[in-house]
């Protein structure tokens, strides 16, 4: 007999923030309750079995003291953040930058662009 684990969230997918409750047997999803909507079981799902984060940060610009704001396209994994953050830490771009320039293309291997979400001159 296997151990059901039970998993808690507050599900993002829209303003109410359900508390969610996700069960999981053996690392399957089994059951997801306390969702008002269709989207709270998806979101439960996906966060129990595979997180993914959207990365916001700062990407430095040659000669400019102000640094760019940056985000990647689509979310990461979850356990790719640190790696992702180290990686446009350590990126240094020539301007000028437009939005939506890919600054970082394919991201630790990810396939998710880092791109400019601020111009510089």
């Amino acid at each position: 007999m296997s151990d059901v684990e039970r998993r808690e969230f507050t599900c993002v997918r829209c303003p109410m923030g359900c508390s969610l409750t996700v069960s999981l047997d053996d690392g399957v999803v089994t059951d997801v309750t306390g969702n008002g909507c269709p989207r709270g079981h998806a979101y439960g799902e996906h966060e129990a079995t595979h997180p993914e984060r959207v990365v916001t940060s700062l990407v430095r610009v040659a000669g400019d003291f102000r640094p760019v704001s940056v985000k990647t396209v689509s979310p990461v994994p979850k356990e790719c953040v640190a790696d992702v953050l180290a990686a446009v830490a350590a990126t240094t771009v020539e301007p000028p930058v437009s939005i939506g320039d890919v600054l970082v293309p394919d991201v630790c291997g990810t396939g998710v662009d880092v791109v400019a979400t601020r111009a510089s001159a």
